[in-house]
């Protein structure tokens, strides 16, 4: 299952990208926001990355203006790691190398198409592992 939500900035890419990962025959949390109103995002990402933190959803995604503030957000807390993804390089290696578990994505910055091939692509890359797992180790402890 993968937990996605937005603020107002990220409304329009966020239903494109739900309705394109159920496509897929993928579960989806949609944690909102559900119209066009003013929301903070910090207020979004919280529910958002709790469905990873407590297992409930194996990945997320997170949609503003620019995918920056959702990142920040998200990454306060302890065992995310999230990653504002613009292009498909960084999308692919954040899951290879980072293992990242939260995307964050800009409704203002990038279009639909490209969005949901950054979607497909996070979601299909597995992490590589080895020496990549010591520094996620090693982010985790500075979490400690």
């Amino acid at each position: 299952m993968i937990a996605i939500g937005c603020d107002h900035g990220g409304l329009e890419l966020k239903n494109a990208i739900v309705e394109h990962i159920k496509s897929r025959g993928i579960e989806v949390n949609d944690l909102g926001i559900y119209e066009n109103k003013s929301v903070d995002y910090p207020d979004i990402a919280l529910p958002v990355c709790n469905q990873v933190r407590e297992g409930k959803a194996e990945k997320a995604i997170l949609v503003c203006g620019t995918g920056i503030g959702m990142s920040i957000a998200a990454n306060k807390l302890s065992g995310i790691r999230a990653a504002v993804c613009t292009d498909h390089f960084s999308t692919k290696y954040t899951r290879l190398h980072n293992n990242t578990n939260v995307l964050c994505l800009g409704g203002r910055v990038i279009g639909p198409g490209l969005a949901l091939e950054l979607v497909d692509l996070f979601l299909d890359t597995p992490f590589e592992g080895g020496r990549h797992q010591t520094r996620i180790d090693k982010i985790a402890a500075l979490e400690r």
